[in-house]
C-alpha cells in the first residue's frame, strides 16, 4: 500500500492492533504510530526510540525506520541530526490556517466525491452512514470518537477520486486532529458532533453535490468554533 493516509480506512477498524493481512510491516507500524501520535498517546516532544517501538509493536527496526519518514513527510515526527526522533509540537496558533485551509478543500472533495464516486464506492458510503449510527451510542471514548471521525473524513477523501487531493485533507485532517486531541478533555461530548457525518455520507452517496458541500463547510466551522470554545 503506497499511500499511508488511505491505511485508516482500507485497514479496517483502527482501533484494532493487529496487523491486517494485506499489510506489510512498515505499513502496520506506519499505522499504529500515526494513531498514536494523532490523539496524542505519545505527547507532543516525546521521543521515539525505534528500538523500544520495535519491542513494542512486535515489528524489525527496518520496517520502523520507514514508518519514521512517512511520519516526518507528515509532519508528525521531526528528526534531529546526533538526537533522535521526537513527536511534533502541537500549537493552537496553527488552528486558523489549518482550519481556513480545510474550509476550501474539505467542501471540494465531498462535492467531487458525490459526482465521481463509483457505485462500490456509493454503497460503501451508505453502509458506512448506518454503522456510525450504530456505533456511536456505544462509543464512550472521546478518543475512539474521534478514530470515528478519522475513519469518516478518510473514505470521503478516498471517495473524491482525487490522490493530490486525498494525500493534502489527509495531512490536515491528522494536524487537526491534534489540536482537537489536545483540549479533547475540556469539551463536551463529540458525539452529536461526528453525528453530523451521516447525512453527510447519505449525502454523497445520493450524488448531491451542493447538500455535501453545505454539510462540510458547516461542519468545519463547527470543529473550530468547539475548539475556540475550550481556549
Amino acid at each position: 500500500m503506497a499511500r499511508g493516509g488511505r491505511l485508516p480506512v482500507e485497514a479496517g477498524d483502527p482501533l484494532a492492533p493487529s496487523r491486517q493481512d494485506d499489510e506489510s510491516f512498515a505499513d502496520f507500524a506506519y499505522r499504529m504510530l500515526c494513531d498514536e501520535l494523532i490523539v496524542l498517546d505519545i505527547k507532543p516532544g516525546e521521543p521515539l526510540n525505534d528500538e523500544a517501538i520495535s519491542r513494542r509493536l512486535g515489528v524489525g527496526r527496518t520496517p520502523i525506520r520507514e514508518a519514521m519518514k512517512r511520519l516526518e513527510s507528515d509532519h508528525l515526527v521531526v528528526a534531529y541530526p546526533r538526537r533522535g526522533t521526537f513527536a511534533s509540537g502541537v500549537d493552537i496558533k496553527d488552528l486558523a490556517e489549518i482550519s481556513e485551509i480545510r474550509q476550501l478543500l474539505e467542501p471540494a472533495a465531498a462535492a467531487r466525491a458525490a459526482r465521481h464516486a463509483s457505485p462500490q464506492l456509493r454503497n460503501e458510503l451508505r453502509d458506512f452512514a448506518h454503522e456510525v449510527g450504530q456505533m456511536l451510542p456505544r462509543l464512550q471514548s472521546q478518543q475512539d470518537l474521534m478514530r470515528l471521525d478519522m475513519r469518516v473524513h478518510r473514505l470521503i477523501y478516498r471517495a473524491s477520486g482525487s490522490r493530490h487531493l486525498e494525500d493534502i485533507l489527509v495531512r490536515y485532517d491528522n494536524l487537526a486532529t491534534r489540536i482537537w486531541s489536545l483540549v479533547l478533555e475540556k469539551l463536551p461530548p463529540v458525539s452529536e458532533h461526528i453525528a453530523q457525518h451521516i447525512e453527510l455520507l447519505e449525502c454523497i452517496a445520493a450524488g448531491d453535490s451542493e447538500a455535501a458541500a453545505r454539510l462540510t463547510t458547516q461542519h468545519v466551522s463547527d470543529f473550530e468554533n468547539l475548539i475556540r470554545a475550550v481556549l
